[in-house]
């Protein structure tokens, strides 16, 4: 870089930022500085650059998958989320190291941290790790999760007021008229349960003993033919509040199949508002939470935290989308 320098008559740090693309610099003088790079035939090192930096210059982006073994990252949410983070990410000169965990043991996580791949950690969803985000999050700041937050947590989190979500869909269903109420969702994941308890706690106290709470997964197929299975054995409410948008279309779905009419005889509300939910037949009714304004906060703050920065956790206000599906 210096030999580089010398030729170009610049300084050593302005032909780094002419390579980088960070910093400001004078466009002709970047242009200059890189079309002398190729002439010489000089490439930055950015492994020895980062070694010297003591950085990778990439967030690892984990998706735990504790609860649901058989969820893909082309499930539409993940990909909603990693697409905001990927975008994010490289808008900061990060790049993004993503794996899919089916957690098998209790170290993963710390196996990870330990390699030093990743400057920082995203976690999208606490799943049922709980004991192993709690473990690493005492000892390693680095780190923030997409899931349910919680005041005694030893790590930053990012997310959607769940509870308050989940009252939101208890509210809508009651001003529909709906009094026969069922809850579908894999109540094992901390941010189901927050919806879950969110939705009963708004229902009146004898609505609340007579909803049914039926245990489903997060896959289309597992979701349609658990729905399907509900419907067959007789079941019918009058309104559904789904843990998540694939949940709710898969019972819309299957609701069809045994001529169960949506709006007519049964309301549903799912919860994400992925773009899917508003293309359904009929679109679906949801509560959403802002998965791009989420995966920006995600970045803020692990970045803040590997500056040092002494920031907080965040919570984002969910909103009801009324669609035709109630």
């Amino acid at each position: 870089m210096a030999d580089l320098a010398r030729i170009a008559g610049v300084s050593v740090s302005t032909v780094s930022r002419a390579l980088t693309g960070k910093g400001t610099l004078n466009e002709k003088t970047r242009e200059r500085v890189r079309a002398l790079a190729d002439e010489y035939g000089f490439r930055l090192n950015v492994s020895a650059q980062n070694l010297r930096l003591g950085r990778t210059g990439a967030i690892g982006v984990l998706l735990p998958l504790g609860h649901e073994r058989g969820q893909h990252l082309s499930d539409p949410f993940f990909s909603a989320m990693l697409g905001h983070l990927a975008d994010e990410l490289a808008e900061r000169g990060y790049d993004l190291l993503m794996s899919r965990v089916l957690p098998d043991r209790a170290n993963w996580l710390d196996d990870f941290v330990r390699s030093g791949r990743t400057d920082g950690v995203i976690v999208i969803g606490q799943s049922n790790q709980g004991a192993v985000l709690e473990a690493v999050g005492k000892t390693y700041r680095n780190m923030v999760v997409w899931g349910a937050s919680g005041a005694d947590l030893p790590y930053l989190t990012v997310g959607t007021d769940n509870v308050a979500g989940g009252a939101l869909a208890a509210r809508h269903l009651l001003e529909r008229g709906r009094r026969r109420l069922a809850f579908f969702g894999n109540i094992d994941a901390p941010e189901f349960v927050a919806r879950e308890r969110g939705f009963l706690e708004a229902l009146p106290e004898e609505l609340r003993a007579s909803t049914e709470i039926v245990p489903i997964h997060l896959t289309p197929e597992s979701s349609f033919a658990a729905a399907s299975e509900y419907f067959a054995a007789g079941n019918r409410p009058d309104g559904v509040f789904a843990a998540s948008d694939i949940i709710g279309m898969s019972i819309v779905a299957a609701a069809a199949e045994h001529g169960i009419a949506v709006p007519e005889a049964m309301s549903v509300v799912g919860f994400d508002d992925i773009l899917l939910a508003r293309i359904a037949t009929p679109p679906l009714t949801t509560v959403r939470q802002d998965i791009a304004e989420g995966a920006r906060r995600l970045v803020d703050l692990v970045l803040q935290r590997i500056a040092g920065e002494d920031v907080s956790s965040a919570l984002l206000d969910p909103v009801l989308i009324e669609r035709g599906s109630s």
